[in-house]
C-alpha cells in the first residue's frame, strides 16, 4: 500500500506507516479535516502546535503553511483518514442547504473538534472504507460522506459556518511579521504571495520595500542567520536544523552557510566547542 492512499480522488485519502516521519512543509490550499485512526499526529504553523492521539479530529484552515509530524504508538502503527473540503462542493452545499457565512470568522485557524456520539459514528463508518483502500467506495458515496461530516460540524460547533464558508480571497496582511514568523518554511515565493493576499509581482515589490532586497536572497539570509544562532549558541547540530531552516540537503546548506560565514557549520560548532571548554 502506498500512503497516503487516495480513497477519492484528491478528495479523502488514507494514510499508514509504521515509522516516525516527519513531513518538513506543507501547505493546504483547502480546509482539511484530520481524523486520526491511530498514533500521534502533530501539526506546527507559525501561531500554533496541535498534537492529536487515536480518537481526536481536526479542522485545520485553508492557505497555511507548516510541518507535520507522524508518530506511531509503540508496537503499533499510524493510522490518519484526511478529508480535503474543497471550495467547490463547500459552495455546493451552501447551494443545497441555503447556508452561508453571517460574519467574519475570528477564532484559530486551526480547530479541535470535540467528540460527540455522531461524530464518533461517523468516524466508526468511514475507517473500514480506507482500510481496503477504497475499493468499495464510489465517488458518489465519498462525496456524500463529504457533505454528512460537514453538516455534522455544524451541528458540533455552529460557529464553523464562518471558518467553512468564507469564499473570499486572502486579504493583504502585515508582510514584514508574516514573513518573520515563516521564513524558515521551505515553499515556493509564489506561496508566500498567495498566504499574504498578493500576487507575485505584488509581493515582490513590497517586499522590496520592506526588506530592501528581493526574496530569495532575504529568505536565504534569514535562515543562515538563524543556522548561526542555532549551532554557535544552542550548539545544535548542522544535520538537525538544516531541514527546518528550509535546506533542502546538508551539502547544500553547508556550501551556503561556508559563503556567507567563511567557515562550514561544522567547524564553528567545533570552534565553540572548545571555547566552552
Amino acid at each position: 500500500m502506498t500512503s497516503p492512499e487516495e480513497i477519492l480522488t484528491g478528495v479523502i485519502f488514507y494514510s499508514y506507516l509504521s515509522a516516525e516521519r516527519k513531513e518538513k512543509v506543507c501547505f493546504w490550499n483547502d480546509h482539511t479535516l484530520i481524523l486520526q485512526v491511530s498514533g500521534q499526529f502533530t501539526i506546527e504553523t507559525s501561531g500554533q502546535t496541535i498534537s492529536m492521539a487515536g480518537g481526536d479530529m481536526l479542522l485545520i484552515g485553508k492557505n497555511q503553511v507548516g510541518t507535520l509530524t507522524k508518530t506511531p504508538l509503540p508496537g503499533a502503527n499510524y493510522e490518519t483518514v484526511v478529508i480535503s473540503l474543497q471550495e467547490a462542493l463547500l459552495r455546493k452545499i451552501v447551494l443545497e442547504e441555503k447556508l452561508e457565512a453571517d460574519r467574519k470568522y475570528i477564532g484559530p485557524p486551526n480547530v479541535l473538534i470535540p467528540s460527540n456520539e455522531f461524530l464518533q459514528g461517523y468516524f466508526q463508518s468511514i475507517i473500514p472504507y480506507a482500510r481496503r483502500s477504497g475499493a468499495t467506495m464510489t465517488d458518489e458515496m465519498g462525496i456524500l460522506k463529504v457533505k454528512e461530516i460537514v453538516k455534522l460540524l455544524l451541528i458540533s460547533l455552529p460557529q464553523l459556518r464562518n471558518f467553512l464558508f468564507d469564499f473570499s480571497e486572502p486579504h493583504k496582511i502585515d508582510l514584514e511579521r508574516f514573513m518573520l514568523s515563516n521564513f524558515q518554511f521551505n515553499v515556493p515565493v509564489e506561496k508566500f504571495a498567495q498566504l499574504t493576499g498578493r500576487s507575485l509581482a505584488s509581493f515582490k515589490r513590497d517586499f522590496q520595500k520592506t526588506f530592501g532586497s528581493p526574496p530569495r536572497h532575504w529568505l536565504q539570509d534569514k535562515r543562515l542567520t538563524a543556522a548561526k544562532y542555532l549551532i554557535e549558541i544552542k550548539c545544535q547540530k548542522p544535520s538537525a536544523i538544516y531541514l527546518d531552516l528550509g535546506f533542502k540537503s546538508l551539502s547544500h546548506f553547508s556550501h551556503s552557510f561556508k559563503k556567507k560565514f567563511g567557515k562550514a557549520p561544522a567547524e564553528l560548532k567545533g570552534s565553540f566547542s572548545s571555547l566552552r571548554l
